[in-house]
């Protein structure tokens, strides 16, 4: 990413209903023109109030919003020039899409023939170039969040805010508008300000990701190192699938710490938030990073595991074990001629490498 200034800068921003509990605490926040950001977390971790506060439909407690320079906190929301994609599509029932599309350009007052040439070229934009005379309920869901989206751009906002869009979608409509909104925010380069608790949907779309838990953002990166370099427990939870073994810190040496896990192997992984001997923690290891060892090899992490079932997924296998102390662990590999063949009870040797593996200090389950 290059260093423009911030186009949006959020400034010790918190929100309180009752003045005693704050639900977004001290939060901060610099977006640079045309990048695509993320707000994920669980429900009810401050995410979507962030949005409505930058929307304009909540009011900010202390703290403030800048946008192009210019702080918006107390601006009304029409006056700050920006689009909305809502997860009910928020469409006028009785109007056609030409209508519904051509809304806010009325409101801003611009000329007819302009309206006309915009509405059908956003229109062609989404793939409904034909369907202008339809109302909302002649269309899929699918199509329907995609006229939401043309609306949203139509009068070029400064920024465009997406809520929990895809929501209400199927899996494979979901994955479809996905891709649909990648393609229009490459093509058109505006910024956005995206919500979910979807994981997937997180990774696969955004530049980077803020982190919710509790009004606070946890770790704010590009997807690649919040998944494969998570911050702390909660983080490590929440995104993507982990294995937690728990553990005692034996030692520190650098960016390396030794773990002695309660079934009695000494594992090494890579430093993270417990870092002082002695103290109490879980490793972390993602499903598809370990491996079915057939023999010895020289990996740093060996553990040994008796196999317990395994459930087929299609395109990968997951399969089940148990430490010697009863910890359960969870190994995924694709489904090809390499994907070994157990049987129960069997006992194998699983391994991971030192990087893939972090030691942190124990959390509330992110689920």
């Amino acid at each position: 990413m290059n260093q423009n200034p911030a186009f949006l800068d959020f400034r010790n921003v918190q929100k309180s209903y009752d003045q005693r509990t704050l639900v977004v605490k001290n939060f901060n926040l610099s977006v640079r023109q045309g990048e695509f950001v993320t707000l994920l977390g669980p429900s009810g971790s401050g995410k979507s109030t962030v949005l409505m506060m930058l929307a304009g439909f909540e009011s900010v407690t202390a703290g403030d919003i800048m946008l192009a320079g210019k702080s918006i906190a107390h601006v009304a929301p029409y006056k700050r020039d920006i689009g909305m994609v809502f997860q009910s599509y928020a469409l006028f029932p009785h109007m056609t899409l030409e209508e519904n599309l051509a809304y806010p350009l009325r409101l801003r007052k611009e000329p007819a023939d302009k309206i006309r040439v915009a509405v059908q070229r956003h229109l062609e934009m989404v793939e409904l170039g034909a369907f202008g005379k339809r109302t909302p309920a002649q269309l899929s869901g699918g199509q329907r969040q995609r006229v939401a989206l043309a609306r949203a751009l139509i009068f070029s906002p400064r920024l465009v805010l997406m809520d929990e869009p895809l929501g209400a979608l199927d899996k494979k409509l979901r994955e479809q508008m996905q891709l649909e909104i990648t393609r229009l925010h490459k093509q058109l380069g505006f910024t956005v300000i995206y919500v979910t608790h979807d994981q997937t949907e997180a990774l696969t779309m955004s530049d980077r990701i803020a982190v919710f838990n509790n009004g606070i953002v946890q770790q704010c990166d590009v997807p690649e190192a919040l998944y494969e370099r998570p911050g702390n427990g909660f983080v490590a939870d929440f995104i993507g699938e982990n294995n937690f073994l728990p553990g005692k810190v034996e030692g520190v040496d650098g960016d390396t710490v030794r773990v002695r896990i309660s079934s009695g192997d000494v594992v090494t992984t890579r430093r993270a938030d417990a870092t002082e001997t002695g103290a109490t923690c879980n490793v972390s290891v993602r499903p598809e990073k370990l491996f079915i060892l057939p023999n010895e090899h020289p990996f740093d992490t060996q553990l040994t595991a008796t196999f317990t079932t395994q459930l087929y997924v299609g395109d990968f296998i997951r399969y089940f074990f148990v430490l010697p102390d009863g910890t359960e662990i969870v190994v995924k590999t694709l489904n090809d001629v390499s994907a070994p063949k157990l049987t129960e009870g069997q006992s194998v040797r699983l391994a991971a490498l030192s990087k893939d593996c972090a030691a942190f200090l124990p959390h509330k389950s992110a689920h």
